[in-house]
């Protein structure tokens, strides 16, 4: 198909990714993108020097069609499709397709599923070494059958609050979505998850302090994940940041300007800089031998995001190290 140059411009300016048109070894043409992409002076130069990847010369220099993946393309360590296609004896189109995205988005998948087996593998070990164990062995000790039998609970208690927060977080991002409806008083939702956290472990030697305003507004939100982001605040400020007796959690409500912001304080270790941009994501652990020893799955923070991003809010987290963890979710409150 032969275009002469003021179609080939309309043709490649009409399109939104980056695309180019190359006569011989010369980009002819390149449309905005592709400029700012490449350089506003990719037009007239050589294309070996814009793209730099051998296989996409020899389809771009042999006027043949096909398709090629390229990283690093202009920057490092992004993925593109180009999308090379001839359009007459001399001259092909080149379209570069972002794929960063869904490149992330399969890497995240098969991260996920690896760290869930290995999540799951290990309880299940544990569970399958003492169960043979006391299948085998009928003289064992009466007190290390309690024990054994003991662990096999544990493990399995485990495995299937994994399991739960793997579904919960299923069903958050299925409605993720479907704006919630219900008028939510946050401050009983406080109270509930208050109550909860003397039940976990190391609670007995923290002392949680309640500091609400007066008149909170209602939220319109979903009750159960509201009760859900609360819980997992309080529970990990009470795993991660009650180091001995004496131990405080401070749990804060306020308004401001149409915002209900909940405040989860700890005085405990606090977080390195460097973890906390992948403390939300699904299994992360700044401290996988104490955060398994704490009971925590990992998962945590993970459903808090999901939860607020449902609610319109925002999740900020802030944490020096030997100060302590401070964690404020800022929702909307309910109008009319």
């Amino acid at each position: 198909m032969a275009l002469n140059e003021a179609s080939a411009r309309s043709l490649i300016d009409a399109l939104e990714e980056p695309s180019l048109i190359v006569r011989g070894h010369i980009v002819m043409l390149a449309n905005p993108p592709a400029r700012t992409l490449l350089g506003r002076g990719v037009e007239g130069r050589d294309v070996r020097l814009a793209i730099r990847h051998p296989q996409a010369l020899e389809h771009i220099l042999g006027e043949r069609s096909g398709d090629v993946d390229v990283i690093g393309l202009a920057e490092l360590g992004r993925s593109w499709r180009l999308n090379i296609r001839a359009l007459d004896g001399h001259s092909v189109l080149v379209r570069m397709i972002d794929r960063s995205a869904a490149v992330s988005a399969e890497k995240m998948r098969v991260d996920f599923v690896a760290n869930a087996s290995h999540e799951l593998r290990t309880p299940l070990s544990t569970i399958l070494g003492y169960a043979e164990t006391l299948g085998e062995e009928g003289d064992l000790p009466a007190d290390l059958r309690i024990r054994f039998g003991s662990t096999i609970r544990e493990e399995s208690m485990r495995m299937l609050q994994i399991i739960e927060d793997l579904m919960s977080l299923s069903r958050i991002e299925a409605d993720r979505f479907l704006a919630p409806n219900e008028l939510v008083s946050l401050d009983e939702v406080i109270e509930i998850a208050v109550a909860n956290a003397s039940r976990l472990r190391g609670a007995s030697q923290c002392e949680l302090l309640v500091d609400i305003v007066a008149d909170l507004p209602s939220i319109r939100g979903d009750r159960s994940q509201l009760l859900q982001v609360v819980d997992n605040l309080i529970s990990n400020a009470v795993r991660y940041g009650a180091t001995g007796p004496g131990s405080k959690v401070r749990v804060s409500a306020t308004k401001t300007d149409g915002w209900i912001s909940l405040t989860v304080t700890d005085y405990g270790p606090g977080i390195p800089r460097e973890h906390l941009p992948r403390v939300t994501e699904r299994f992360y652990r700044v401290d996988p031998a104490r955060s398994r020893e704490s009971g925590g799955t990992g998962l945590g923070l993970a459903i808090v995001k999901h939860i607020v991003e449902r609610h319109r809010g925002t999740l900020e987290i802030k944490s020096i190290v030997g100060e302590g963890t401070s964690v404020t979710v800022r929702l909307p409150a309910a109008r009319g």
